[in-house]
């Protein structure tokens, strides 16, 4: 058996690992830091993603819009560092209404948005005393505004918007959002650790070995033979394996895995603009068919859950340079925990139910129901923790640590959640919110009674 050594080894090559690596290797001068991986870089779930980033996240306390702000932050150094190398934007986040009783709740979320550190509320009723609605550019992100936006005034959806449905009352802008191309992002920030003497190691974990209550090395089996490796430092970053990787360490850790899908399609009919920010429609739905339609689904057991109420949340975004025609529609409507298994399974109605629930959003992808598009379907799991905040720190174990249970924030949590990690592994000062994604904090009584009432951390 090979043997090496490292001063810091961690388990997997997608975002939330290069991430830990650049902070430790460029930021925080670790001289030896080890990536391992059996697949390349950024290719399991790092590459499924939306590639969306947000600021705009509820309660209990702010530690999540504290980390999603500083994670922004970073990653607009490194944009300005590398000429936007990796294609930042911040076009928003656009939550859209046709139900009466959902704009308060609009409003509400704003204003606890603006009290937990998002930025401030800004309200658009057609009142000469409304502050100026700023549109957002299609490209950069300086000079922008944060907070929100909250249109009610339906001259100025129809102006700004008017591709949405005209049954649209209200529209929620969140403006400290945007996306950016995670593959140019994750590359960007892995060649910078290993300028820095990170290295990366195609190979596959087989065990790790503690003694005394401690990591002591890892093993690997690689494609020419198996290998040791020592050290005192072991960062579980695996994604959707990160429970399993985690179990080689005696470790249980609170998480479970959903399959989340998207479709990507040529929108050769425009009916989503390029300069489009992330659309979402924030009502359930019953999904638009016609009669003839309906009494043929309604006949066949396997497709009568077509008829059925849709939850809420389908939402899309154009992809790619101004002159690509590909856009992405997403709409998660099961939530039920599985067994990361790859490839993933899928429900092939999944395509036209995503298109259709947006067309209700915008009536001119109506248009290709009877000629869909040929669509690309892929996704990745959502690793979770019952209340959708990550764990970032120590292990119960010396030297192990985790950085994981990203859900579906991972890419635009990276860059802060790396930091945090770091700062775990060296020593460093923590921030205040550091303590929210603790593994240990489910062993504080007031935590679990904070469980009770609490709420996915996500979006409207």
């Amino acid at each position: 058996m090979d043997r090496q050594s490292a001063q810091v080894v961690i388990c997997g090559a997608g975002i939330a690992g290069i991430a830990a690596a650049y902070h430790l290797s460029v930021r925080r001068g670790v001289q030896d830091v080890l990536l391992v991986d059996e697949r390349p870089p950024m290719s399991l779930t790092s590459d499924k993603s939306t590639e969306c980033y947000r600021n705009w996240w509820p309660g209990p306390g702010d530690a999540m819009v504290r980390l999603m702000n500083r994670s922004i932050d970073i990653m607009e150094e490194l944009a300005n560092e590398s000429g936007n190398l990796f294609h930042m934007n911040r076009r928003g986040y656009l939550f859209a209404t046709a139900d009466p009783g959902r704009v308060e709740d609009f409003r509400a979320a704003a204003e606890e948005a603006a009290a937990l550190g998002a930025g401030p509320l800004r309200t658009h009723s057609g009142d000469p005393q409304d502050p100026p609605y700023r549109p957002a550019p299609a490209e950069g992100f300086a000079g922008q505004p944060t907070g929100a936006d909250l249109i009610t005034d339906q001259t100025l959806i129809r102006e700004h918007f008017p591709y949405l449905s005209e049954k649209t009352i209200a529209v929620l802008h969140p403006r400290r959002c945007g996306w950016f191309s995670a593959q140019q992002l994750g590359a960007y920030m892995l060649e910078q650790a290993k300028a820095h003497g990170a290295r990366l190691i195609q190979a596959r974990l087989d065990g790790v070995d503690v003694r005394e209550g401690r990591v002591q090395a890892v093993r690997l089996q690689g494609a020419d033979a198996p290998t040791r490796i020592d050290t005192e430092n072991f960062v579980v970053a695996a994604g959707p394996f990160t429970k399993a990787v985690a179990r080689m360490l005696g470790v249980d850790l609170p998480m479970y895995c959903e399959y989340h899908a998207k479709i990507a399609f040529n929108d050769h009919l425009g009916a989503v603009p390029r300069h489009a920010p992330l659309l979402i429609w924030t009502d359930p739905q019953r999904l638009p068919w016609d009669d003839e339609e309906r009494a043929l689904l309604a006949e066949d057991p396997e497709t009568r859950y077509l008829l059925q109420e849709f939850p809420s949340g389908v939402h899309a975004r154009p992809e790619g340079p101004a002159d690509s025609p590909v856009v992405l529609i997403l709409w998660t409507y099961h939530t039920e925990p599985m067994e990361p298994v790859f490839p993933p399974p899928g429900d092939p109605h999944y395509p036209e139910i995503a298109m259709r629930g947006l067309a209700t959003m915008i009536p001119a992808l109506r248009e290709y129901f009877k000629r869909p598009p040929r669509p690309t379907v892929d996704g990745g799991y959502y690793a979770k923790t019952e209340e959708n905040r990550p764990l970032i720190g120590p292990l119960p174990l010396k030297g192990a640590y985790v950085i994981g249970a990203l859900s579906g924030f991972g890419l635009m949590a990276a860059a802060g959640a790396g930091e945090l990690l770091a700062a775990h592994v060296t020593g460093a000062d923590l921030p205040d919110h550091a303590r929210w994604f603790l593994l240990e904090r489910y062993q504080d009584p007031e935590y679990r009674e904070l469980l009770k009432d609490w709420g996915s951390t996500g979006q409207l």
